[in-house]
């Protein structure tokens, strides 16, 4: 059972509320959405704090342009969207896009053995992308996760469409990296 079904509202009174400027209905679809929302600013944060503020600002950005919001079923969809490009902004006021000169770089050769993501939980792999430079870490979320083109991805991020097929490659060499080191565990020759 859904939250808005617990509290007998329907979304789309809801959303009627929000529009109306309800604060009780802004809460209640804040409470909806707020821990799968919370998920996506993880992505795109250094750290739960910085996630917790994309959160909050992304979500006043929801209740200023809900009016804009064209069909109840996109609710979700449109969330999302918003949430990211606050992400975005907030990290295009605080670090250019470029191409970082060899930081953490290493090419990744697979060794054999046990695969390391079989060792490794969700949560694990959004911390390791959490380290990522945001230069890689936009990049390989808006790429990765969202699906965008690399056109796409330059366009959002004002960057040529280059650098970020090399951020994209460089931020994974750097995540298999970091996985194996974290996550990695040598065969034991005595496992039978």
């Amino acid at each position: 059972m859904s939250l808005n079904q617990l509290l007998g509202l329907e979304l789309t009174q809801i959303i009627e509320g929000c529009r109306k400027g309800n604060n009780r209905a802004q809460e209640y679809l804040f409470n909806l959405y707020a821990d799968e929302m919370f998920a996506v600013c993880l992505y795109y944060s250094p750290n739960r704090t910085e996630a917790e503020d994309t959160l909050h600002e992304g979500f006043l950005k929801v209740f200023q342009n809900i009016e804009k919001l064209k069909s109840e079923g996109a609710l979700k969809g449109w969330i999302r969207r918003i949430l990211i490009n606050t992400a975005l902004e907030k990290y295009r006021k605080k670090s250019p896009m470029y191409i970082l000169d060899n930081e953490d770089y290493t090419d990744v050769k697979d060794s054999g053995g046990d695969d390391p993501i079989s060792n490794i939980s969700a949560d694990d792999l959004i911390e390791l992308i959490q380290k990522l430079s945001p230069q890689y870490r936009m990049v390989f979320n808006l790429y990765a996760l969202e699906g965008f083109s690399h056109k796409e991805i330059a366009a959002k991020l004002n960057i040529s469409e280059g650098t970020s097929k090399s951020n994209l490659a460089r931020g994974r060499s750097i995540l298999q990296k970091k996985v194996k080191d974290h996550f990695y565990v040598a065969p034991s020759k005595y496992n039978v």
